[in-house]
């Protein structure tokens, strides 16, 4: 499904619409030349391993479209666990020293750890705290992204 989604989105595709005046309309787009497939995992478990980066790039090809694989660290890659993040972003740094099919990396992050149920009163709302998904913290994710960039410096020289 996602190689036909990136098919279509690469492409120009007219729809009926509301435009600028808030008229309907039949609007047009130019499509996406920058598309890309997320591998999140799903009910099989995670996806994020170099058979599997392996296997999407060879889908993208064979469907005559730009290798560009985008790595999701939370859902059921980190089995929606945040504190398996930063391990399967670790994962995602290494292939790209070597695949440049791998074009990043997605986390789930916030000002702190968790999440927290919603609705419920504002004054109970945690500050910096996400109402949807588990994430992890600021601490967490720029000792994360730190150790990733350093990871990647043989890259830049």
């Amino acid at each position: 499904m996602a190689i036909n989604a990136i098919k279509a989105a690469s492409q120009p595709q007219t729809f009926l619409g509301v435009d600028n005046e808030g008229r309907a309309n039949a609007l047009t787009t130019k499509g996406n030349p920058s598309c890309h497939i997320v591998l999140r995992g799903g009910s099989k478990g995670p996806n994020y391993g170099t058979d599997d980066v392996r296997e999407a790039r060879e889908m993208l090809a064979a469907a005559g479209l730009k290798p560009a694989i985008m790595t999701d660290c939370s859902h059921a890659n980190s089995a929606k666990d945040p504190g398996k993040q930063p391990a399967v972003f670790e994962e995602v740094v290494r292939q790209s020293l070597t695949d440049f099919s791998v074009i990043g990396a997605m986390v789930e992050s916030n000002l702190q750890a968790g999440n927290q149920p919603f609705p419920q009163p504002i004054e109970n709302l945690k500050y910096g705290v996400s109402i949807t998904d588990g994430c992890i913290d600021w601490a967490t994710t720029e000792a994360m992204i730190l150790k990733g960039h350093a990871d990647m410096e043989p890259l830049f020289r």
